[in-house]
């Protein structure tokens, strides 16, 4: 079950690739060994596990990476390909907590604005740094800046 609480994420995704393996669910086994390399790579630059929030970084990472290549393979008419990508989003998503409501981000966005009192684009940086630390893993970047652009504009 996705949800477990106390157990890793890369446990989480070992445990899984085990009953893919077992099932002989190659699109699945394939998918969850790429994401197990893309966070094994990580802790190997670290040289240490990865936090929760760490590991919510890489499947971040691995989430635009296989929505860009989707959009490309689509715009390319290359429709077998573009499915592929769709399909190990699905499978890494899975993983993932449920994103922040509209409703709660932009709390987070005004809460934010108002703690570092940001006034122009020039705070920017900050106001977006502090709503995806608070919105650990569950905001996506582009989402955030456009809201926090809107209210500081």
């Amino acid at each position: 079950n996705p949800g477990d609480a106390g157990m890793s994420l890369v446990t989480r995704i070992e445990l899984e690739l085990k009953e893919a393996r077992l099932a002989r669910d190659e699109p699945r086994r394939d998918a969850l060994s790429l994401l197990l390399s893309a966070l094994r790579s990580a802790e190997k630059e670290l040289q240490r596990p990865l936090s929760d929030d760490e590991s919510l970084q890489v499947l971040q990472r691995e989430r635009k990476r296989r929505v860009e290549a989707a959009e490309a393979f689509r715009a390319g008419g290359r429709e077998q390909q573009a499915a592929g990508e769709e399909y190990e989003l699905e499978v890494l998503e899975a993983f993932m907590p449920e994103p922040l409501s509209e409703d709660e981000l932009e709390e987070i966005v005004d809460d934010v604005i108002a703690e570092v009192g940001a006034t122009s684009l020039r705070d920017l940086g900050r106001v977006m740094a502090d709503v995806l630390k608070q919105g650990s893993g569950r905001a996506d970047g582009s989402t955030v800046s456009l809201l926090v652009r809107e209210k500081l504009a």
